[in-house]
């Protein structure tokens, strides 16, 4: 429910590019649901959350480990793209007993901040670029502009804030031309994302097989147990954990070569499926929905059921 009821601050940051994290512990729904069950649900109120054009980045962890991973490189991406970043974690992750790899954290590591200019910087950036620095100017092309921290220079890097329509020095407009070129370059910045964000975990069991599974979250070790059984049946079925929003290439080409994907996810509506149908461009037809919210942790005997339900109707209308 705090998604929803903090969209519209969701919207506010970005479209002020805001470097905000959050944790969605995804339980089912709709409204209060069931409280204290799993699901996958809130996939595209995340992804699309606010009103107007908006897209944010989200995350798929697959355990607790990878929560806490996944929860330092948010904030190293919110930084450097300047946008919202979720991290879509569930009621199975968050509330139940996991066997996972110990959480472990390298001292050495060095947060990623991203563009942020120091005095000295603002101070030569006219003669660095060539233009007078602007809260909002794309610089290098990539969609993501320079930013300050309040108190870096005595005179310079200042600018208000605002969730209205502005142009490149942060500047109130109402002029439209100014707010598609300012649309259009957040989202040059998302498919910037797409080239930052953790890649998809490929598991190709047979590169002749044109079928294939695509999961994603704590559904991961009732779907491996599932591609193990199917194997022990003869059946190579050919997998991607997808870890991340926006979609890279590789998702493309995966979806690409295959005919028949099983998409496993837990909600009614196949929020998945329609994201890779909306924002990958992969055909329906070969996106086969595999969808459980009963509310339970996913088996495998579910996902080896839907696999071999199909395969034996396809059998069947062959003969």
């Amino acid at each position: 429910p705090g998604i929803s009821l903090m969209s519209e601050f969701l919207g506010l940051a970005y479209v002020a590019e805001l470097p905000i994290v959050l944790f969605n512990i995804q339980r089912g729904g709709p409204s209060t649901g069931m409280p204290t069950r799993t699901q996958q649900s809130d996939i595209i109120s995340c992804a699309y959350a606010s009103h107007g054009d908006t897209k944010h980045v989200l995350l798929f962890p697959r355990d607790p480990a990878e929560c806490f991973e996944m929860g330092a490189e948010a904030f190293d991406l919110a930084e450097r793209l300047q946008t919202p970043v979720i991290v879509m974690s569930d009621l199975d992750i968050g509330m139940n007993e996991w066997v996972c790899d110990p959480l472990t954290w390298d001292d050495s590591k060095a947060h990623d901040r991203g563009k942020v200019l120091d005095a000295a910087a603002l101070e030569s950036f006219k003669d660095i670029k060539g233009k007078e620095w602007g809260r909002y100017l794309d610089i290098d092309g990539d969609g993501i502009p320079y930013r300050t921290l309040p108190g870096t220079h005595p005179t310079k890097g200042a600018y208000f804030t605002r969730g209205t329509s502005h142009n490149e020095m942060a500047g109130y407009t109402e002029d439209g031309r100014v707010n598609v070129r300012i649309l259009e370059r957040v989202l040059r910045k998302f498919e910037t994302a797409a080239t930052l964000v953790p890649k998809p975990e490929i598991t190709i069991r047979d590169d002749r097989s044109k079928t294939a599974i695509i999961y994603f979250g704590a559904t991961t070790p009732a779907v491996r147990e599932a591609l193990d059984g199917l194997d022990k049946q003869g059946v190579k079925v050919n997998a991607m954990r997808i870890k991340a929003f926006p979609f890279g290439k590789e998702v493309r080409e995966f979806c690409a070569r295959h005919d028949s994907i099983f998409v496993v996810e837990q909600n009614r509506d196949g929020q998945m499926r329609s994201l890779l149908m909306t924002e990958a461009d992969v055909s329906g037809e070969k996106l086969i929905p595999a969808l459980n919210f009963d509310g339970m942790p996913l088996t495998a005997a579910f996902v080896e059921g839907c696999v071999q339900k199909r395969l034996d109707t396809a059998k069947a209308a062959a003969e």
